[in-house]
């Protein structure tokens, strides 16, 4: 079974690219995979097994 979680970065202006990144790795290394990126980094949809 997969549990999805959707997220909302809230970037700012400075150093977004390096706080995407940081956002994206840190859910990584809590088993969460990338399934969609919306326009603009408005939403991300993660997913993960949840009996993991």
């Amino acid at each position: 079974m997969k549990e999805y979680k959707v997220i909302q970065p809230k970037l700012g202006f400075r150093n977004r690219f390096q706080q995407f990144e940081d956002l994206l790795n840190q859910h990584a290394r809590e088993g969460w995979t990338v399934k969609f990126i919306g326009q603009g980094w408005a939403s991300v949809v993660l997913e993960r097994d949840k009996n993991r």
